[in-house]
């Protein structure tokens, strides 16, 4: 008997939840309708837990919406939410195929390969889920994300977000500070635009909001290195230092648009073989990004960057072995300069269907004494389209066009039509 009444005194519960959460406490506020209330008291949510639970002010487009499935303590002070998306892409390339389903243009083969053109591809790697939990402590909000998806070999699952928050303080595994998140630009393609900063990186970062229009941020995050040696001369060593980003941004239209300028300060060590010594280089980068929103119907993304030895912040030469290559003497290492540029266009015919069209351009320089067939640019033009028939549906359709181009001139296109349907939970 007991049982039983514990039963219907459950489901009772579950049901008026909704109901209840509506009777919220003055420092409390209701919670959001698209959310499925899985258990909790009857107060709500904290508006400072709610604000941080929220908010998507420095997120990806790719990043996973904002957790539907919650567990809410009576206080409505700690919330632990589950979410993520199921991301099914299909492919196909044409007159210059890439074994793969990122399009960086760096693996654009040169010269084309004639029995290789065309391309039928699909994809479920960006499936993704995430935990989160928020909970208001007496140093402000704390705020513990986890997230991975399935892009590693036959889907197997890989960790790509960890991290912990508090206050201005955030530390773990996330995107680099030196990433500008809203001036990315939105794709279907999972690597992006050739010239585009993205990283995810080991960093204790601080933030703060000098006032409602400027912002600063610094970050101290364990580099990841890829050098170009030459066996007997020299070989790569671990990296001693940590790299060191920062940014001064100025945002306006209530934070929709915003500039920012960002550097990047890196020391890379290697050992010398000819010298028997180690040895460092300096590696820097320099960038301005931003986005101009236009009464919520235009807005113009930008991005440009240029540095040396900071290949491992631009998609397309990242992992390549560009951070430092052999200067051609006695053993030596050199950072080669780098320039990455991205511009971009998204425009929206109402809340839920948009357009959007970009360019970028990565260009290397300093790589003579690699070769003629080494890699000098990579050209990426994009153009989609995104609806949402649904809150939790989305749909696209994308096409790309690469050119990648060697030190002799040489260089090949690659065409790619992509479509997507993606559904958070």
């Amino acid at each position: 008997m007991k049982t039983h009444q514990h039963y219907v005194i459950a489901s009772i519960m579950m049901t008026v939840a909704g109901f209840a959460f509506a009777q919220t406490s003055p420092d409390n506020v209701a919670v959001p309708d698209r959310a499925i209330v899985l258990t909790g008291g009857q107060n709500g949510i904290n508006r400072q837990v709610m604000t941080v639970l929220y908010d998507t002010s420095n997120t990806h487009f790719q990043d996973p919406q904002p957790p539907r499935f919650l567990l809410i303590d009576r206080e409505g002070r700690t919330v632990f939410g589950v979410g993520g998306y199921v991301n099914a892409v299909a492919q196909f390339d044409f007159t210059g195929a890439l074994n793969d389903v990122e399009f960086k243009t760096y693996n654009i083969p040169v010269p084309g390969n004639p029995a290789e053109r065309n391309r039928l591809g699909a994809d479920l790697g960006r499936s993704n889920i995430y935990m989160m939990l928020v909970t208001h402590t007496r140093w402000g909000v704390l705020k513990a994300y986890a997230k991975g998806d399935f892009s590693d070999d036959n889907y197997g699952f890989r960790l790509k977000q960890a991290y912990v928050s508090l206050h201005n303080v955030t530390a773990g595994l996330t995107r680099s500070l030196f990433q500008d998140l809203q001036s990315g630009f939105p794709t279907i393609d999972r690597k992006g635009p050739s010239g585009a900063i993205s990283a995810k990186t080991m960093q204790m970062r601080y933030s703060l909001n000098l006032n409602k229009h400027f912002s600063f941020a610094l970050s101290a995050e364990i580099p990841k290195v890829d050098f170009t040696t030459l066996n007997g001369y020299n070989r790569q060593i671990a990296p001693r230092l940590p790299d060191l980003p920062a940014y001064l941004q100025y945002q306006w239209n209530e934070g929709k648009s915003h500039i920012r300028a960002s550097a990047l300060f890196r020391q890379m060590s290697y050992r010398n073989l000819v010298t028997n010594s180690n040895k460092f280089a300096t590696g820097w980068a320099v960038q301005l990004s931003g986005a101009l929103n236009f009464a919520d119907k235009v807005v113009i993304f930008y991005q440009g960057v240029y540095g040396k030895g900071a290949a491992q912040y631009i998609n397309d030469l990242a992992d390549e072995g560009f951070d430092l290559i052999y200067s051609g003497r006695n053993g030596d290492m050199t950072a080669p300069p780098m320039l990455g540029l991205v511009g971009g266009i998204k425009s929206y015919f109402s809340s839920k269907m948009f357009m959007s069209s970009a360019y970028s351009l990565c260009r290397l320089y300093g790589q003579d004494a690699l070769g003629d067939d080494t890699y000098r640019r990579g050209n990426y033009s994009i153009t989609n389209f995104f609806y949402n028939p649904l809150p939790e549906l989305r749909l696209g359709v994308e096409f790309i066009h690469g050119i990648r181009t060697n030190m002799n001139g040489i260089g090949n296109s690659a065409y790619r039509l992509q479509t997507m349907v993606q559904y958070s939970f």
